[in-house]
């Protein structure tokens, strides 16, 4: 008996979310086809000139933009930023630095020092319990 195996497929906005850019701004035949995980592969292992360019300049997607701008996607939301920039829009809103930007940094700030703390707590946690079923086990 043989097993034929059907190559993965994801929708273009799978695959594009994948590949770190703005669907409606990848080629038209992209955007309409079906992307094999081969396919997927291909492309980021050796990316056509329209990927490297989308990558390079935008528009990007907000995940990739609140990334830049080393915010959350709500902090974006909350700062009126809805639709997707270009690096140069990107670049020039680190430059004007507005007050909302500012405080969506801190505030990122804040959450990645309070999840380093949080990590570090539960590591200690399992380390003393670790220990203590060490001790048990060794005690009888």
């Amino acid at each position: 008996m043989t097993s034929h195996q059907t190559a993965q497929t994801m929708k273009p906005a799978t695959a594009a979310k994948k590949l770190g850019v703005y669907l409606e701004a990848t080629p038209a035949e992209f955007q309409e086809g079906v992307v094999s995980r081969t396919e997927l592969n291909a492309l980021q292992a050796d990316p056509p000139e329209w990927l490297r360019e989308l990558r390079a300049n935008g528009p990007h997607p907000r995940p990739v933009v609140a990334a830049k701008l080393g915010v959350s996607i709500s902090g974006l939301a909350r700062g009126g930023i809805t639709e997707p920039l270009t690096t140069e829009q990107i670049e020039a809103l680190k430059q004007e630095a507005p007050e909302w930007l500012q405080k969506e940094r801190a505030t990122q700030a804040e959450v990645r020092k309070e999840t380093v703390r949080i990590k570090a707590k539960h590591a200690e946690q399992a380390e003393k319990a670790e220990r203590s079923a060490k001790d048990a086990s060794g005690q009888q």
